[in-house]
This record gives structure tokens, sequence and C-alpha cells, in this order.
């Protein structure tokens, strides 16, 4: 199966290019829900979690949430412990869940395929992009967050300009009318890639 990863940062669109795509029978796998599931539902991992930052971080069988943002927030090494015990089950998962799918190509949607390394795992890449000003709002509007917040976590993301000179496609998300023909247009230049490979 040929795999397609797609990033964007916070406020890109890449959720709606990734809607988008599924409209076209595209499957995809949203890398950071995919981890919330296997943290609470991974035996393996939830081991692998306890071990690192013991038996508080679940509760009642429940991954405590606060309690494990509290030991990664400030702490690059423990955040660095934790996504090395959380990506190779998301990628194990994933690699599985794309040999039962369907069609052409699938998808990989990740905040951090770059940061993470996950772009190894995948055929090709693809960057949305949108200016600062634009990503800002529609972060704030859609989190509820105010402006520095949304601005604190852009902080610890890559640039636009950093993904766009990694990934092989990149798609500019301003109006949907125009992402509308700019994902039907990548859909058919995946499909072409996938064909080939």
């Amino acid at each position: 199966m040929y795999k397609v990863g797609i990033t964007g940062g916070i406020g890109s669109g890449k959720s709606t290019v990734c809607d988008m795509l599924a409209e076209r029978g595209v499957a995809v796998y949203i890398a950071d829900s995919e981890a919330k599931r296997l943290m609470s539902s991974d035996e393996t991992l939830r081991r692998d979690i306890v071990g690192l930052f013991g038996e508080e971080a679940y509760l009642d069988g429940t991954l405590n949430r606060e309690f494990l943002a509290s030991r990664v927030f400030c702490d690059r090494e423990a955040l660095q412990r934790l996504n090395g015990v959380v990506h190779p089950a998301v990628m194990r998962d994933f690699a599985a869940w794309a040999e039962c799918q369907e069609g052409d190509y699938v998808v990989l949607e990740s905040a951090i395929l770059f940061e993470a390394g996950l772009d190894d795992r995948v055929d090709t890449t693809v960057a949305v992009m949108a200016p600062v000003e634009l990503r800002l709002e529609r972060a704030m509007r859609r989190d509820g967050a105010i402006r520095e917040k949304i601005e604190e976590r852009m902080r610890h993301q890559l640039t636009d300009d950093e993904r766009c000179e990694r990934a092989k496609y990149a798609i500019v998300n301003i109006s949907l009318d125009d992402l509308e023909e700019d994902v039907e247009q990548l859909h058919r230049r995946l499909c072409y890639d996938a064909k080939r490979a």
C-alpha cells in the first residue's frame, strides 16, 4: 500500500485536507487520536509508560493525562522518552492498518511527521501551509485558546518554510474554494504516483 504523510502546523488546515481526501475515498489514519487510543488500549505500550513514569500514569486503568502532561510539559527528556515508546507503537499500528485498506493510497496525518521521523515510514509527504495570522485566528476560534498559548505551541513546531523544504508536495490553505481544487489535483497526483510505485 502506498503511504502518504500529511503534516502542517497548528491551524494550517491539514485535517480539512485529510477530510477532503476522505470524501474521495482515501483512508486516513490520524496519528494523534490513534496514539491516545493506543496509550489506553495497547498493553505493551501501557507497561512501557508505567515503566517510565510509574503507576500514577494510569488511574483505575485509565490514562492519567494530567499527570503525564505535567511530567513532560517542561521536560524535553521526559517527552522524548514518552515519544520513544509511543511513536513505535503508533507506526506498528499504522502499518497493520494500512495493509487492511483498499484504494490507491492511504494517508498518515501527523502534526509532527518530520519532527518525529515518521516521514521515513511513508512513501511521500505533503505539507499543508497557511499564513501565520490566519493559522492563529483558526486555532483560537477552534480551541477557544488565547493567542499567546497558540503562539507558544507554534514555537515548538517547524515553520512552514522548513516543512515545505522537506515535503515532496505543498498545498496552501487560504480559501476553501481554492483548497477543494488544489486537493483534487493533489489526489490525482498521488493516485498517479501510487500506480507508478
